[in-house]
């Protein structure tokens, strides 16, 4: 009954059970008694852990003030608890994933719509989608997986854009293998047939929209035989899909996708998105104002008020990013302001749920982080890189193990509930942070008993406990207790009220207010644009380790043009060095046609450092080796696709 999965799982949840049963799993605190990365632990007990966990926490705050512990955890259920612990604690340093994975989105909807994200509508009217580097049927999201299978099946055309041939590109009516970079010219040349042969709704773009006069004046330059030698695609067939787009409107779809081309203009590419989305009008036809998953008809633990925090953050938000919410940050730059001690230096660092030494880009950087940190603790099940180079390791339970906090969507509120005991010692987030709260002599933002307790004081509004719902798994809003109803005519949470072509914002801010376009780097002769991307099998860096998926899945290779590894004198299934100007690593070739000439191609997650995680260990190489920080401006958002590699035979 979960709209997110409606009955069905990925692969990924297929092979959960895996993940708890892992042989692996961490199942009793640990603590550090080696040197650092060196994997030496002791077993603790939780009461000895949480103390020393507390007490290394209490000391850093004590000698150097809140701001010197750093906090980072990836998006998930038990988020609103571990802000709590940031929150109450008083550090300002909050680091999330989404800067890695889809800052520019976020800021670009926030700009034009004053949403982080609209809904996507697949439903039987949907006649054409551009998906820009939007590889729905391996990056699954099982719902609009799901959706775009549908559609597909029902005929709706798919225009897919991507340097290489994934799987969406094979079920896409037509593949579109776009020079890196460059998806924004694409789009630009889009919006110059669309708004010069008058295809636009005039009528949608003058009663909801601002700034469309200084777009057109704009784009106007951006002819689609500009565009021709930048992207690698026909003048004539860009105008021919700028034509079928305009033509199939509303009901038509460019998927702003979570990266697009991975540079540093990926946010000028969402915002041109956007744009195209607006003026052909289909706003109510294919997005829609997106569901919240937090709702006020539920309740909460009472709490006093958080502390005022009055230290700058170290990763720039928002003294140096004014347009990147407070909750998402800027994560690759934090290490910058803790090596260079700017504003001042960082001592601590609190991770849940999150393997930053595999994740962010530049490894040999976040590990000199680590060499300085007094103290490093890591929540999670298994481990991982980063609690292979931690003090302290807090067991997390998985999730078929444990309660967390309940999850709105739409009219109904979701339960995920314990199906089994845990095993060994592993712990709820909600507990683990809970006792360190207590420790830190912060019991009061921790008004709840234990799990059910914090559940039944969410669903007391509703009128029910938790028990009413188990069987269930979820319960329905009231009409004591409603949902928010949408309203009939279309609003947006921006200045203006409107959907903003152009940002009046961006331009005090001395950015540009509409999309402009600057030419995007280059690889040097030689070298190529080193490109990464998801599969199906793995979750971020989370499941690599899990036999079954791991059963299935070939060894990550480096993809290469065939025609170029021949060239170069290389065969499929050669060793090959792969080197940039911040590391090198070794891997197999994967020889293919399915790749631009230009372009190679890794899959993230492998190449582990722990030798804790045995399944995973001395499987493929990390391209997180490989990747140069280049951080968008605007946005936040890490330009992965902007790395630049040589290959040679090892």
């Amino acid at each position: 009954d979960n709209p997110h999965s409606q009955g069905n799982l990925c692969p990924r949840g297929q092979s959960g059970l895996m993940n708890t049963y892992d042989p692996d799993r961490v199942l009793t605190p640990l603590i550090r008694v080696g040197k650092r990365g060196e994997g030496k632990f002791r077993k603790a007990s939780w009461e000895e852990a949480l103390d020393f966990t507390a007490s290394k926490m209490k000391e850093i705050k004590d000698k150097y003030g809140p701001e010197a512990m750093v906090f980072s955890s990836t998006h998930n259920l038990s988020q609103v608890q571990f802000e709590n612990l940031l929150y109450a604690y008083g550090s300002p340093n909050y680091g999330t994933q989404r800067s890695l994975c889809f800052n520019a989105m976020i800021v670009a909807n926030l700009t034009t719509y004053g949403m982080e994200e609209p809904e996507r509508i697949y439903d039987e009217k949907l006649k054409y989608i551009i998906l820009t580097g939007r590889n729905l049927m391996e990056a699954i999201s099982t719902s609009e997986t799901s959706a775009l299978s549908h559609a597909i099946d029902r005929g709706v055309k798919v225009v897919y854009l991507d340097p290489r041939y994934t799987k969406t590109a094979s079920k896409a009516t037509e593949w579109l293998p776009i020079k890196p970079g460059n998806d924004l010219a694409f789009h630009l040349a889009l919006l110059n047939t669309i708004i010069g042969e008058g295809l636009y709704n005039k009528q949608f773009v003058e009663k909801y929209t601002v700034g469309f006069d200084q777009v057109t004046q704009e784009v106007t330059k951006y002819t689609p035989e500009w565009a021709e030698p930048l992207t690698g695609i026909p003048a004539d067939t860009i105008r021919r899909i700028a034509r079928e787009f305009a033509a199939a409107a509303p009901n038509a779809l460019a998927h702003n996708g979570w990266r697009t081309s991975n540079f540093v203009n990926s946010f000028q590419t969402e915002r041109a998105i956007t744009i195209l989305n607006a003026i052909v009008g289909n706003w109510g036809t294919t997005l829609k104002t997106a569901g919240s998953e937090e709702s006020a008809a539920l309740g909460a633990p009472p709490q006093p008020a958080y502390p005022r925090v009055s230290a700058l953050r170290l990763d720039g938000v928002p003294w140096k990013y004014p347009f990147v919410p407070l909750k998402i940050g800027v994560f690759q730059e934090l290490r910058n302001g803790i090596l260079a001690a700017d504003p001042y230096q960082a001592h601590g660092w609190f991770i849940a749920r999150q393997n930053p030494i595999l994740s962010l880009p530049d490894r040999q950087k976040t590990l000199k982080v680590f060499s300085q940190m007094d103290f490093i603790a890591t929540v999670d099940i298994i481990m991982n890189d980063t609690a292979w180079f931690s003090d302290v390791i807090l067991p997390e339970a998985s999730y078929l193990e444990r309660y967390d906090p309940l999850l709105p969507i739409g009219d109904k509120v979701f339960l995920r509930q314990p199906v089994i005991e845990p095993q060994g010692e592993g712990k709820s987030a909600l507990w683990i942070y809970k006792q360190l709260g207590e420790r830190l002599g912060l019991g009061d933002y921790f008004q709840y008993k234990d799990e059910e307790d914090y559940i039944n004081q969410q669903l007391a509004p509703l009128g029910i406990k938790v028990d009413d719902i188990k069987a269930k798994g979820y319960a329905e809003f009231s009409e004591e207790n409603p949902v928010g109803e949408e309203s009939a005519e279309p609003t947006w949470n921006t200045a203006s009220g409107k959907i903003e072509l152009y940002s009046d914002a961006l331009t005090k801010s001395g950015f540009p207010g509409i999309p402009v376009w600057e030419e995007p780097p280059q690889p040097a002769n030689g070298q190529y644009y080193l490109l990464t991307g998801k599969v199906a099998q793995y979750t971020q860096f989370g499941t690599q380790n899990n036999q079954l998926l791991h059963k299935y899945s070939d060894e990550p290779r480096l993809w290469m043009n065939a025609r170029v590894a021949s060239q170069r004198g290389l065969a499929d299934g050669d060793w090959v060095n792969v080197t940039s100007e911040v590391g090198n690593i070794n891997i197999l070739l994967h020889a293919t046609e399915a790749i631009r000439p230009d372009c190679v191609y890794m899959t993230p997650g492998f190449g582990h450092l722990s030798k804790g995680l045995t399944t995973a260990f001395g499987v493929g190489a990390s391209d997180s080796v490989l990747h140069v920080t280049y951080t968008d401006p605007i946005s936040g958002g890490q330009a992965l696709s902007q790395t630049f590699v040589t290959v040679k035979k090892a």
